[in-house]
């Protein structure tokens, strides 16, 4: 679809951006303590979209109209959370050219760009019927993230033809992403007196093969469609012990799997099991599946030549693969770095927001 009506709605400024996401960042909004963001933004949504088109569940919002619109939906997705402070955070600032604040890359920034299309661009005269969805606790368990209820109860999500998640990308293109599984492994042995260790079993040593082995073990590269994904398998937590002289009779490990689109949830818990053989007990604590490479898709392809951004994997977990579980395709495109996200004195480039703001304007304008 396209429109005859010339769309060259006025850029903001790169300064008016990083103000924004300034304002953003000085609302503190880790992960469950998203109260405060989401009445801001409900406030502004209504002024810019008319309370008619804002829904809001608990700490989520959904802005536009899903019900009656017939040009295909396009939706831009953010999350309002961040990770918890570090203790070593300084104030939200603009300092030279970059914006510094808890969020202000992961992914205030993101979400600075989103309002800017929303109040800029003519919504009603362009190609494609545009919305907005901005969510609680991303950055928590797969179970608790408020997109998921989302998508189950507003039956006007299902219209989505195509999303994109406004994760921090370096403004590069990045299609699909890996699932991720997080497992509890679980070695048992029996106590003894570690002056006469022969008398127990030691539950730290028995893992020591197993952790052997992963170390000497290399990523599994998979190719999907043009990209490339790598399959890993890391510890990330390890407890076990009671006390300096005793045997330890349990081990605990917290194994995370990341593995390529394309497969299921069950065939990657049983790569995990293969991987184990026996040796621990596995408690499966949190299951994300993978996000489908949408290459095929004629929007993807659209943005990719309107944006003239790079393309490449997504080799982390994103909700692009819960909005693939819905049947929705989506990448991930936005302003903030890779590199910022969750650091001490969390940063984005001013620039970087400019740049993210005209190339979504060039493709949510320009139609198929």
């Amino acid at each position: 679809m396209r429109v005859s009506a010339n769309l060259s709605p006025t850029p903001p400024s790169d300064q008016e951006l990083a103000e924004r996401t300034l304002e953003l960042c000085r609302i503190p909004s880790p992960i469950g303590q998203e109260a405060a963001i989401a009445d801001h933004l409900e406030r502004w949504a209504k002024d810019v979209f008319g309370p008619k088109e804002v829904l809001r569940h608990s700490h989520s919002l959904v802005l536009g109209n899903l019900k009656d619109d017939p040009r295909p939906t396009v939706a831009l997705f953010g999350h309002l959370d961040t990770v918890p402070a570090h203790p070593g955070d300084g104030p939200p600032g603009i300092d030279g050219d970059r914006i510094v604040g808890l969020g202000a890359s992961d992914m205030k920034g993101g979400i600075a760009v989103m309002m800017a299309l929303a109040e800029r661009l003519p919504r009603a005269r362009l190609p494609v019927n545009m919305a907005l969805v901005l969510y609680e606790r991303e950055e928590g368990p797969y179970l608790e993230n408020g997109l998921g209820p989302l998508l189950e109860r507003i039956d006007g999500l299902r219209r989505i033809r195509f999303g994109i998640a406004l994760e921090p990308t370096d403004n590069v293109v990045q299609v699909g992403c890996v699932g991720s599984i997080h497992a509890t492994l679980r070695f048992r042995g029996k106590s003894a007196h570690s002056a006469r260790p022969w008398q127990g079993t030691n539950a730290v040593h028995a893992a020591g093969p197993f952790l052997a082995e992963l170390l000497a073990r290399p990523r599994t590269h998979v190719r999907v469609g043009s990209f490339d994904f790598y399959e890993v398998a890391s510890i990330t937590r390890a407890s076990g012990g009671r006390a300096r002289n005793v045997v330890p009779d349990e081990f605990e490990l917290n194994l995370n799997y990341r593995f390529a689109p394309g497969r299921s949830l069950e065939e990657a818990q049983e790569d995990v099991r293969r991987l184990v053989a026996g040796r621990a007990e596995i408690e499966f604590t949190d299951l994300s599946p993978a996000g489908r490479v949408c290459e095929d898709n004629p929007f993807f392809q659209q943005l990719l030549r309107l944006s003239g951004a790079p393309a490449e994997s997504k080799q982390a977990w994103t909700d692009v693969a819960r909005l693939s579980a819905h049947g929705i395709d989506a990448v991930n495109f936005g302003p903030g770095e890779t590199a910022q996200a969750h650091q001490v004195n969390e940063s984005a480039s001013v620039a970087a927001l400019g740049r993210a703001w005209a190339a979504l304007c060039r493709f949510l304008t320009a139609g198929l």
